[in-house]
């Protein structure tokens, strides 16, 4: 399995709780002003990688206790996305920041069994899409008052976008 990266960072602090492993999909259909990863948004950018690789090498490193995608849009790639997910969700924290929201993630599985696959394996999603003129230094892991942190598994048992701090 394939999966279209702009990066890897294996020593994140700032994508989530604890010490992470980022992985950056490439391309993003939501193009918000102000996106502190303009270079993600082309769909014909970056450069394919194979998911199993990039397993192996979230594995290296012993301090990893989470994993985040953050893009682009992940779910815009939700196939391999859903696969590394799957394959990781054992041993690590798993999260994603996504321009869309929980609702229409909900909508969007209905339709297609990759996205569902893939929220489903999610602890935590950070929805929305980033507005510049909400834009705030002093949010968690947000960059904009209207995006949300929300447990994904207690809102999808609840049927309804379940915020929490982390």
């Amino acid at each position: 399995m394939k999966i279209k990266l702009a990066g890897l960072v294996a020593d994140s602090i700032v994508d989530g709780p604890g010490f992470r492993f980022t992985i950056f999909t490439q391309g993003c259909p939501h193009h918000c002003e102000g996106c502190h990863n303009p270079q993600t948004h082309d769909f014909e950018g970056g450069r394919y990688a194979d998911c199993d690789k990039i397993i192996e090498k979230i594995h290296e490193n012993k301090l990893t206790k989470g994993v985040t995608f953050s893009g682009g849009e992940p779910f815009c790639q939700p196939e391999a996305c859903a696969y590394l997910a799957e394959r990781l969700k054992k041993d690590y924290h798993l999260m994603s920041y996504t321009g869309f929201t929980f609702e229409q993630l909900l909508e969007m599985s209905e339709k297609n069994s990759d996205v569902k696959k893939f929220l489903g394996l999610m602890d935590v999603i950070i929805d929305g899409k980033f507005i510049l003129s909400q834009r705030s230094l002093e949010l968690k892991y947000k960059g904009s008052r209207n995006q949300r942190t929300i447990d994904v598994q207690e809102s999808l048992k609840q049927g309804r976008a379940v915020e929490i701090e982390i």
